[in-house]
């Protein structure tokens, strides 16, 4: 269950909200792409990143088996495209340990898309396959934003306004301590700023309840720090039934519960979406009403559909990640280059590294007294 974001301009969904025009900043970003990740692996990868750097002018670098590459590229449309293919022969199966992955498969796609970011080669990187080993290489090949303890995956998820809600961490860190959460409100507020557009982005904190003082001792203590923040808008405690209503901008939790927050959005996206259709074709005259109401079923298919975002970054780093789910389809694939591209467009690093330097001694205090 995911918001679209809009990328193009004009058209059929031009009354939706769209993210600011990426090519307006910086020139041609470079994306390094695990071509062979997903359950799809290269039919998918690049059909859906050549789409994106026409639409976006993107530069790729197709990272795999530089023979199953070539076999792909030979049945689509290169013009306009600017790609060079990089050879990388290790395959990394779900089954691996992403330790295994990091020590022992060092010409493994998404080892390399990762050196290629740390080299410079690239200014982002993005995979459809094992998102623990793309963590783990993230983590210790790109490295850390000085400053920052804990990557963060972000996602963004729908809401009642049409413009999603940014929800982290999802899953990165299942244990976090107050000073985590708090540098994750830094990260969603960046992203939201950079990426989203939004001015002083609202902050919330996950909770049991909405006054100050409900929660556990790391959500009373995130508070504390949160609430002292330079240069963050934080609102205060949220519970559940906000992400969707669009309230808020970003709402933090701890990786744990991010991670059972999104995937209950998940099912009961396609729960319902089952029950609608069974309730739209049980009897003749709910069909002759699903054919009246065709457009609008369509646009919230869309507003709902994880593809139309393509996948989560991975805040914190020195550098662009995007995590893909590991049955995105093209346009799934298409999005997350694009997303990639803002990030780099937008600067949310620079955004973010500020913003870490403006709290560096709350947060140095924080860490001392935990």
């Amino acid at each position: 269950m995911a918001f679209k974001l809009n990328w193009g301009k004009g058209g059929a969904d031009a009354n939706l909200p769209a993210l600011p025009d990426a090519n307006s900043l910086v020139p041609a970003p470079v994306i390094a792409v695990d071509t062979m990740g997903g359950d799809f692996g290269p039919e998918v990868t690049i059909p859906g990143s050549l789409q994106a750097a026409r639409e976006c002018g993107c530069k790729l670098l197709l990272v795999g088996s530089g023979q199953a590459i070539e076999a792909v590229l030979k049945k689509e449309n290169l013009s306009g495209v600017s790609y060079e293919i990089i050879h990388a022969t290790d395959v990394v199966e779900m089954t691996d340990k992403p330790s295994d992955v990091l020590r022992r498969k060092k010409d493994a796609p998404v080892q390399v898309a990762c050196r290629l970011v740390r080299e410079g080669r690239a200014d982002g990187m993005m995979s459809p396959g094992h998102s623990g080993a793309t963590v783990a290489c993230a983590m210790f090949i790109i490295g850390r934003i000085d400053g920052v303890d804990r990557l963060a995956l972000a996602t963004m998820l729908p809401s009642e306004r049409e413009q999603p809600t940014v929800l982290l961490d999802v899953g990165a860190n299942v244990d976090c301590k107050p000073h985590h959460l708090f540098q994750f409100g830094l990260m969603g507020a960046a992203m939201a700023e950079t990426v989203l557009s939004r001015s002083r982005p609202k902050v919330g904190l996950l909770s049991i309840g909405e006054e100050e003082g409900k929660g556990n001792s790391l959500v009373k203590d995130a508070y504390d720090l949160l609430k002292q923040a330079n240069r963050l808008n934080f609102i205060g405690n949220a519970e559940g039934r906000d992400i969707f209503t669009g309230d808020l901008d970003v709402i933090v939790c701890d990786g744990f519960v991010g991670n059972v927050a999104l995937k209950l959005a998940e099912g009961l996206g396609s729960s319902l979406a089952r029950i609608l259709k069974r309730a739209l074709l049980s009897s003749l005259s709910a069909k002759l009403g699903t054919l009246l109401a065709k457009g609008a079923l369509t646009r919230f298919a869309r507003i709902v559909d994880y593809a139309e975002y393509g996948g989560a970054p991975l805040l914190g780093l020195q550098g662009v990640a995007i995590i893909c789910h590991g049955k995105s389809n093209a346009r799934a694939v298409c999005s997350a280059a694009k997303m990639a591209a803002a990030f780099v467009r937008k600067e949310t690093n620079k955004l973010l590294m500020e913003s870490i330097s403006a709290n560096e001694e709350l947060t140095l205090y924080s860490k001392a007294i935990k």
